[in-house]
């Protein structure tokens, strides 16, 4: 990779802004169809939020410090770019500890699912009404999933054209109705509605019956990759999955520069003028056609607007990372190796989610914090060096960026996201915690205002705003190939190329493949 300066050239056919996974996967479709390309990246290295990172003095141990899985990206966007990716399956999907009666249990899916997931429902709810049920939804899941995953790397779809495809009451459950209706009319265990309604709630602030229905597009999002669903871990952490697209990006001719923050755009009828400063003097390139990989509330301040601050998105989530000497005994006598394998769910009981919103909507940190925990060491043993113990990520819902103003509310949260993993082990977390070089313990927690200082999220949202359905209205405008592809912005030859962009979200490269095919089919 090049560093920042001046490019090369003072004109471009594309020039684009913020060197994060989908800026790269962009840049690798334009260079490789024969398009000049400049990346300008603020930061000094590319990824955004894909990166591995050594977080903890004395240690080596690599950690997914921001995202860190890896499900919506097409397999079919690897192949066209030739990526050397190993995405590695966890052998549990999902744990869920739980104290009933006062007596300790565990409810277990395993992947692939088996005899030991069945008995695991039965134990839990008495009958196998619960996981038939739960086979039933996925079953469901999966009819969705066959018909709107091949169409992401594809134009928008109308909304009746996919409709169409599905069974009308299936269509109504999922794309209609708010998806506290569908968990609460398919099922009765309070602990089984809260495993499924979670997929709903990663990074999204929402009451499962909110009329706008962002929990439905956000647990829609969360369930679709590759037709599966599955959530894989990248082997050498995601900041893997940036250096294979960085690779596929300058081997294909494009030029990346970092350390180039962009100050503005501006933009005519035949292209755009970019400018950035490299810490020591002020470069400009002009491209025939801009894009941007930052987020929308972001895009309108670099064109010379005043920053907004009630169109300003808001992010919900504690990214927690650790690293630990040991895994902790559970109370059930589960294999730690097996309930940490895949995602352990805490304190995420379907009434517990919705109190913990209701506490949060209210302006308090959640009395009881519902959180997930992964240990991606379990998966891929890589990422720790020479470090012999393993790394641990908490994930934690119903935490609004409001909540953190209060600088006291992120300690306060933190001991909350402890309590709700330590009353499920035998001894407390903070006991297997591993000691940085200055004898510190190694734990950094990230709040929505963490991750906006670190990555420019405006108010530290992971998506860079509310997802969208991935399909378009039926009354949509589809004239033009930006608007055909999702990635319009209203201004002629300055296209969307991030999670802003329509069917953009999470670690998928959609938003850089589709930019580029609106980019290529308008010349």
């Amino acid at each position: 990779m090049e560093s920042a300066s001046g490019a090369s050239r003072s004109s471009y056919d594309v020039v684009v802004v913020g060197g994060g996974h989908n800026g790269l996967v962009a840049a690798a479709y334009l260079a490789r169809a024969g398009l000049s390309t400049l990346v300008l990246e603020r930061l000094p290295a590319t990824g955004g939020a894909a990166v591995s990172k050594l977080a903890f003095s004395g240690h080596d141990a690599r950690l997914s410090r921001y995202s860190y899985l890896v499900s919506l990206m097409p397999q079919q966007l690897v192949e066209d770019l030739g990526l050397s990716l190993d995405l590695r399956s966890r052998i549990t999907a999902s744990f869920t500890p739980y104290l009933r009666d006062g007596q300790p249990g565990g409810l277990l899916a395993e992947r692939p699912e088996g005899d030991a997931t069945r008995a695991s429902f039965r134990q839990l709810t008495g009958s196998d009404e619960e996981y038939d049920a739960w086979l039933r939804l996925y079953g469901d899941v999966d009819k969705l999933a066959a018909v709107i995953s091949p169409t992401l790397l594809s134009p928008l779809p109308k909304e009746s054209d996919l409709a169409s495809q599905v069974d009308a009451d299936l269509w109504r459950e999922f794309v209609k109705e708010p998806l506290g209706a569908l968990v609460e009319r398919r099922f009765r265990d309070d602990t089984v509605r809260g495993v499924v309604a979670t997929d709903a709630l990663i990074g999204t602030f929402a009451d499962l019956h909110d009329t706008s229905l962002v929990q439905n597009r956000c647990f829609l999002y969360h369930l679709i990759g590759n037709g599966t669903g599955e959530w894989r871990v990248p082997v050498g952490g995601m900041g893997a999955v940036t250096d294979a697209l960085l690779r596929a990006a300058t081997q294909a001719g494009a030029e990346v520069r970092t350390g180039a923050g962009v100050s503005g755009i501006a933009m005519a009828r035949d292209g755009g003028e970019v400018t950035w400063h490299d810490g020591s003097t002020t470069h400009s390139a002009v491209g025939q056609h801009v894009l941007a990989n930052v987020a929308p509330w972001v895009l309108r301040i670099l064109l010379g607007e005043e920053p907004d601050t009630e169109t300003k998105p808001s992010g919900s989530q504690l990214k927690i990372n650790f690293l630990l000497d040991r895994l902790p005994a559970l109370k059930s006598g589960i294999d730690p190796e097996v309930a940490f394998a895949g995602t352990l769910h805490l304190s995420e009981d379907y009434t517990q989610l919705q109190t913990a919103y209701a506490e949060a909507a209210a302006g308090r940190v959640p009395s009881e914090m519902p959180g997930e925990v992964y240990c991606h060491s379990l998966t891929d043993r890589s990422i720790l060096g020479s470090f012999e113990g393993h790394t641990l990520t908490y994930f934690g819902l119903h935490t609004p960026a409001e909540l953190f103003d209060d600088p006291a509310s992120k300690s306060l949260a933190v001991d909350r996201a402890l309590d709700s993993i330590n009353q499920h082990l035998l001894e407390p977390l903070q006991a297997c915690l591993a000691r940085d070089a200055d004898g510190n313990p190694c734990i950094e927690a990230k709040t929505p205002q963490d991750i906006e200082a670190d990555l420019a999220m405006p108010g530290g949202h992971i998506f860079h705003g509310d997802l969208e359905w991935p399909w378009a209205s039926n009354r949509a405008r589809l004239e033009t190939p930006a608007q055909q592809w999702g990635v319009a912005t209203g201004i002629d030859r300055l296209l969307l190329c991030g999670s802003g962009a329509r069917r953009g979200g999470a670690v998928s490269g959609l938003g850089g493949h589709n930019a580029a095919q609106a980019v290529l089919a308008s010349l």
